[in-house]
């Protein structure tokens, strides 16, 4: 019988133990992050659009006629409506202007670089260059805003320049709350110079 050199032997057992270790491995990498995240689509895409919302001032009546108020009315170049999830939402990814009105009709602006609209809190989060202007010519800057709808509140914990035409005022501070109406104003935190015009 012929003797089988060892180099031999060493390299079919390294053969063998290299093909035992490519059967018996099998993946149980448990994906996580990115990888296991579903692609989300919106259920809906509107673009250049706008929305007028408008409440009755009366009870309908049987013969199903009655005045309207005017309650806001929204402009964006794109909206993303994501109500088909689970925490439903919209988006406004290229900027939101909307228009409200108070009980007078008097009409205030917001306009913002990007929005998000919670439908089931009916909360709207703007950011990145928030400008409200209302009726009467008062202007709050801010980079993020929060807009109740339902309790007709809006409110920032965010810096913000506040100017009042009025009494020529500018005041700076950090977080504000005021109703829909800019009849109530509660600032958290005011600092810096506040510039009061002087009457002659």
């Amino acid at each position: 019988m012929k003797k089988i050199p060892s180099r031999t032997l060493y390299s079919i057992a390294t053969v063998f133990t290299v093909a035992i270790l490519f059967v018996g491995c099998k993946d149980n990498y448990k994906r996580v992050g990115q990888e296991v995240s579903e692609r989300v689509f919106p259920q809906g895409v509107a673009k250049n659009f706008t929305v007028t919302y408008t409440e009755i001032t009366e009870p309908l009546s049987s013969q199903d006629s009655s005045d309207t108020k005017l309650v806001f009315t929204l402009r964006s170049p794109l909206n993303e409506n994501y109500d088909n999830l689970k925490f439903a939402h919209q988006l406004f990814p290229e900027g939101v202007e909307v228009d409200f009105y108070d009980k007078e009709g008097k009409k205030s602006t917001v306009v913002a670089d990007y929005g998000i609209m919670y439908s089931e809190t009916n909360i709207i989060d703007l950011q990145g260059n928030v400008v409200i202007t209302s009726h009467d010519g008062k202007k709050l800057e801010t980079p993020q805003l929060y807009w109740d709808r339902a309790k007709k509140w809006i409110f920032t914990e965010a810096k913000f320049t506040y100017t009042n035409p009025e009494d020529g005022t500018i005041m700076d501070g950090e977080g504000m709350d005021f109703n829909n109406d800019f009849t109530y104003f509660n600032a958290h935190k005011t600092y810096g110079l506040m510039t009061i015009s002087e009457e002659e």
